[in-house]
């Protein structure tokens, strides 16, 4: 298990003290992990709905998490042992705290994981101990979803009120067309292209799909998504490009098209060379490393596509944490 959040000297108390909270999912860090891993993320009445979800929901996530372990073990075997993302939100909130103290403020940035350590439960202690006058949640989802950003402000407001930790709290929802966040964005999509011939490419923006029933009921999700989308793409006019869904599971009908089912249809259309561009995700994990860069990247090319790119995800681009500076200021 990762350790707790926020490690580093305790800051000095002259003054009030405001803690940002990084909002991810979080990853299993070891194989061992990945069972109780998504035993978690199946327990999240937020994210999967059943009825009598008080009685059924323990039963099924202890179940289902059984089924799907295997498989999953191998994916994170294949890419290290373990997902990346605990380290790499590590490096977010390091450089995040750095940008906020030149500013001359007083902040302590925090990680509340949602499904793995550190949890949120860790960043509400801390912020008790530390004194925090007032926080700020900080979604690493960049779009709005209930089952993610939803699921992850309830996760942090029940374990804030849990620790005591009564200070206010600000809550940024999305940030789909944040000039920095797109730059940065549109920065990943020039480094795929760079040498590529342009004449013959198709863009393709990946999200991380969820049930069609969420955006019946008014979720702004996809919306958000076309949004960044079409924001990045003013940066590359005329440049053929699509949108599609990964990470399907289970029988409910999922946001369309598919990414698998959009790289056939792109094959058969004549495209031979795909530039993928994670949009939903602002870290490399297994959505990226393993489903994209191993399992579609092979799919791709069994169905005719010559080349195959994929733009870098944002990672602790400076742009993207100067977004988040942003953000943040913005909020306090």
């Amino acid at each position: 298990m990762s350790g707790v959040s926020g490690k580093g000297p305790r800051v000095p108390t002259d003054s009030p003290l405001t803690g940002v909270v990084l909002l991810n999912m979080g990853g299993p860090d070891s194989l061992n992990a990945v069972r109780p891993f998504l035993a978690r993320l199946f327990s999240d009445k937020e994210l999967i709905r059943l009825p009598a979800a008080a009685i059924t929901q323990p039963l099924f996530a202890w179940v289902v998490s059984g089924l799907r372990a295997r498989k999953v073990r191998r994916y994170y075997e294949e890419i290290g042992g373990g997902s990346p993302i605990a380290a790499l939100t590590e490096r977010q909130r390091f450089a995040l705290e750095e940008a906020l103290r030149a500013t001359g403020g007083r902040f302590k940035v925090y990680t509340a994981m949602r499904y793995w350590y550190p949890l949120a439960r860790h960043a509400a202690l801390e912020m008790k101990e530390d004194g925090v006058a007032r926080a700020i949640a900080l979604p690493l989802y960049p779009h709005f979803c209930a089952a993610t950003t939803g699921s992850s402000f309830s996760d942090l407001r029940r374990w804030m009120k849990w620790a005591g930790c009564s200070c206010p709290l600000t809550e940024i929802r999305s940030y789909p067309e944040h000039p920095k966040y797109v730059a940065a964005l549109a920065g990943t999509v020039a480094s795929a292209l760079r040498g590529a011939d342009r004449d013959g490419i198709f863009l393709l923006f990946s999200a991380h799909g969820v049930p069609q029933a969420l955006i019946d009921g008014g979720d702004p999700y996809r919306s958000e998504t076309e949004r960044t989308v079409a924001a990045v793409m003013r940066s590359f006019p005329g440049l053929p490009h699509g949108i599609s869904f990964q990470s399907r599971a289970g029988r409910a009908v999922w946001l369309a098209p598919d990414t698998v089912d959009e790289v056939t249809r792109l094959a058969r259309a004549g495209v031979k060379t795909l530039a993928v561009v994670p949009v939903s995700f602002v870290s490399d994990h297994i959505e990226t490393l393993h489903e994209l860069d191993v399992r579609l990247a092979a799919h791709a090319r069994e169905v005719g596509i010559q080349s195959f790119l994929r733009a870098p995800a944002l990672n602790d681009a400076p742009l993207f944490i100067s977004a988040l500076k942003d953000l943040v200021l913005g909020a306090v």
